[in-house]
């Protein structure tokens, strides 16, 4: 399968604001218990792609923090989505075309693009591709994307750095894809969040919330997590991935989207001032996400940095769909994770206070036998 897919036959989302570079598995029995994908993905034996965890659907306590979260951070959200924005346009030109990794860099694509819409009356073509660390990137939809597009105008998009590991996949990813005889594309990722300091495209370092990831599929369009299984997927098809219609009653995807879009007009001279200081400052990459995570692994005898999850949107995802051991924060108190605790609490993990924290929260996936 390498025709794109859209909404609202997949994905929640309006047909206009993206295109899936993916082939529908919803009718595929994928998923399995999650300690026991946990074990198969740890042994070696399967790897974590080929499978999807069992959608987590939170109580209404969570929700209700979530919506909480939302309008609390929609501004800062706003500025963060203009600033890298308008980073994208001053660096890669007037008319790009985004292709955001799926899946948590489709709502950030999505809102990228809005702005472009709304701001300079531009429409920017928005794609979703597939990258799975360790095995790289779609290569049919890197092939689709060079025979619609110049590969030279597409930038990736991503939700946020944690330790880099995408950012590095990326790169070795389009490297190989070049030197099969494919198009050579641009590997500068862009990101809404970049506490790991591993891009130069970004609209904040800081560690902060980015809302869209408190939740699953139900905040993603309804679209899993992105599959690579051979026995489903031939040679030269798109990645795969499913669509969960039937939770459409609890999807929030679109207002997650509006709530945000309705702050714009009202955060333009943030987003200017936001544009000044990243020109300003320094963006080279230092990668101190990486070494901090490596610290982090030695202090608590962790064997491998894939067990290691820093930011609260990593953190919240070791929660959501891993089997967690215990989660740090640097602060018992802050607002940006209190989603994080409330999770914590409800699945009996623990919560050590590490004062001198490189992110704001970083969550450790239990080894199993």
């Amino acid at each position: 399968m390498t025709t794109p897919l859209h909404g609202p036959t997949f994905s929640s989302y309006a047909p206009d604001e993206v295109s899936w570079l993916l082939q529908d598995l919803s009718d595929a029995e994928l998923e399995a218990p999650t300690a026991e994908r946990e074990r198969r993905i740890q042994s070696g034996t399967a790897h974590y792609a080929e499978s999807l965890p069992v959608e987590y659907q939170p109580d209404e306590q969570y929700r209700a923090l979530f919506d909480a979260v939302l309008a609390d951070t929609a501004p800062r959200l706003a500025t963060a989505v203009g600033v890298v924005t308008e980073l994208i346009r001053a660096e890669r030109g007037p008319h790009p075309v985004l292709a955001s990794l799926a899946r948590a860099g489709t709502p950030i694509g999505i809102l990228i693009r809005r702005w472009a819409g709304h701001v300079h009356a531009e429409t920017w073509p928005h794609y979703t591709v597939s990258i799975v660390r360790d095995r790289g990137i779609d290569s049919a939809a890197l092939d689709y994307l060079t025979r619609h597009h110049d590969p030279s105008s597409v930038v990736f998009v991503d939700g946020w750095t944690g330790k880099g590991a995408i950012a590095r996949e990326l790169t070795e990813a389009l490297d190989a894809h070049a030197a099969a005889g494919g198009a050579r594309f641009d590997d500068r990722l862009a990101v809404l969040a970049d506490p790991g300091h591993c891009v130069t495209t970004y609209g904040t370092r800081d560690d902060f919330l980015v809302a869209s990831a408190c939740l699953n599929s139900t905040v993603s369009g309804l679209v899993s997590r992105t599959v690579l299984n051979d026995a489903l997927i031939a040679p030269g098809e798109f990645h795969g991935a499913k669509f969960y219609a039937e939770l459409a009653e609890v999807d929030v995807s679109n207002r997650l989207l509006d709530t945000v879009s309705d702050r714009f007009d009202a955060v333009r001279d943030a987003v200017e001032d936001g544009v000044r200081q990243v020109q300003a400052g320094d963006r080279t990459p230092t990668w101190s996400g990486w070494h901090s995570v490596e610290q982090v692994r030695e202090r608590y005898g962790i064997a491998s940095v894939n067990f290691v999850k820093p930011g609260v949107g990593e953190t919240t995802r070791v929660l959501l769909r891993r089997v967690p051991w215990r989660v740090l924060v640097r602060d018992a108190e802050a607002p940006e994770h209190r989603h994080i605790r409330l999770l914590a609490d409800a699945r009996g993990v623990p919560v050590d206070v590490v004062p001198d924290l490189a992110y704001s929260c970083v969550g450790l996936i239990k080894e199993l036998e």
